[in-house]
């Protein structure tokens, strides 16, 4: 077995800026990684996020990641296996934590096993497909959040 090391880290490269882009709900970013027809399931314990077709997705993304929310999403352990025919799979461990002042300081805190497909468009490693199922999750109304900044709603790169 021989391993596309070039693609595994282009692969790797625009998953992190997913993860960044997610955090900084900066959509233009995930525009250009993200495939036109890309399809998102996202189950956690206290939510499903289900997408089909980009402008779906950064709809509901734009929804969630307002000014007044705090995420940090992390990404490690990747297994990416990369196909003759220009496309890959990866399976990520994710490990974040998000909290919404808007909404009584509601934390969650948990980790999941991201799954996801990629496809190579013009030269350039796309995601075509992502779900994830949580491992753990922990809700919870933090009572003193003690924020002293965060880059939503900022100008911050």
């Amino acid at each position: 077995m021989s391993l596309d090391l070039a693609a595994i880290e282009r692969i790797k490269r625009v998953k992190y800026l997913y993860c960044e882009a997610i955090d900084r709900c900066d959509l233009a970013q995930l525009e250009t990684i993200l495939t036109e027809d890309f399809s998102a399931d996202y189950q956690g314990g206290s939510y499903r996020l289900q997408a089909t077709g980009r402008t779906e997705f950064l709809a509901a993304i734009e929804a969630a990641f307002h000014p007044e929310f705090v995420g940090c999403h992390a990404v490690q352990h990747p297994i990416i296996d990369v196909h003759g025919d220009g496309t890959a799979d990866g399976r990520w461990r994710l490990v974040d934590y998000a909290m919404s002042l808007r909404d009584d300081n509601l934390t969650t805190i948990g980790a999941a096993n991201y799954v996801d497909r990629y496809v190579l468009q013009d030269g350039d490693w796309k995601i075509a497909r992502s779900r994830y199922t949580r491992i753990y999750e922990r809700v919870f109304n933090e009572p003193n959040p003690a924020i002293t900044f965060h880059i939503l709603g900022s100008a911050a790169p």
